[in-house]
């Protein structure tokens, strides 16, 4: 995506792995991409260039990526993110997220973390429809994806093929399900100005209900399918944003839904939903040539221009 971009010019490539690191950018993508070889360290690939954007794609929590983010600051650049955790970093992590907007300061430079979700489809989409309404009492906002139109990786993070045991046994392991959903209500609820005081987080099994051949194995009857999961925000106990996100193999139909209770009311559908792979892929890149004008530090999607 970032080679196709008029606004992106694509230096470097940066792998750790003994079987990328030092091979042609070109013959890994199977596509022209430059004369330049993969990098095994961040400051081989920039060396004294300026204005760099770092596309970063490593890891959805942010303790297993803080250090690789404070890296590209010391180099003096920008960062797009697609860990799910420093969406909005302040829930979970708020000593990483300070340390992170600091160094930010310090460099003058942006960083930011994107994508479908969290980033877009349940929080940013969600904002800008409430732009057009008064006091929001609540919102709800559904997605469904067919995990069987996703790569094989996201359909074993599911769950996909377990037994129920096995389900339970993972999740509290912090194995399976989304990352990023509570990050996504309280985007939400900031962005469409809901005081939340709380948030709640179910993640639940959904089951096979036939045989479902997936990616090189099968899903028997029965079996999990995929999982459920739902963020709920409270102001006083009361309901305020309430988000559900169901990925499974053959999952009925895919679609995102957003419903605002509020003056007027507004419901959008996207038949079929938002395309994850690819959506991750444009909201990085095109929220690349946006960081470089915005205001140092650590941001939120919330932060950058509606248009691109």
């Amino acid at each position: 995506m970032a080679l196709q971009s008029e606004e992106l010019e694509l230096i470097g490539a940066v792998d750790k792995s003994p079987s990328l690191a030092g091979k042609k950018l070109t013959d890994v993508l199977g596509m022209a991409a430059g004369t330049f070889k993969i990098s095994p360290t961040l400051s081989q690939a920039v060396q004294r260039r300026t204005g760099v954007v770092l596309l970063h794609a490593t890891g959805s929590r942010l303790p297993q990526v803080t250090d690789q983010v404070l890296e590209a600051l010391s180099h003096g650049m920008h960062v797009v993110s697609t860990c799910e955790e420093l969406a909005f970093p302040y829930f979970h992590h708020p000593a990483l997220a300070e340390k992170i907007d600091r160094a930010a300061q310090r460099a003058g430079t942006s960083v930011v973390g994107t994508g479908v979700n969290p980033g877009f489809v349940l929080d940013r989409l969600v904002a800008t429809l409430g732009q057009v309404c008064g006091p929001i009492r609540r919102v709800r906002a559904v997605r469904t994806v067919d995990a069987l139109k996703r790569r094989p990786a996201l359909q074993r993070r599911v769950g996909a093929g377990l037994t129920e045991e096995e389900f339970f046994d993972l999740v509290d392991q912090d194995g399976l399900g989304h990352v990023g959903l509570v990050e996504s209500a309280a985007l939400c609820a900031l962005g469409l100005g809901l005081d939340c005081d709380d948030f709640e987080e179910e993640l639940v099994p959904v089951f096979a209900e036939e045989d479902i051949p997936a990616a090189g194995f099968t899903v028997k009857k029965g079996r999990v399918a995929g999982m459920h999961q739902v963020a709920v925000g409270l102001a006083d106990e009361q309901e305020r944003v309430r988000l559900e996100l169901t990925i499974a193999v053959g999952a009925d139909d895919p679609m995102d839904l957003i419903e605002i209770d509020a003056d007027p009311p507004v419901r959008l559908q996207i038949p079929g939903g938002v395309a994850g792979d690819r959506a991750t892929a444009n909201l990085v890149v095109n929220a690349a040539p946006r960081v470089t004008s915005a205001q140092p530090g650590l941001l939120t999607v919330l932060e950058l221009p509606a248009g691109r």
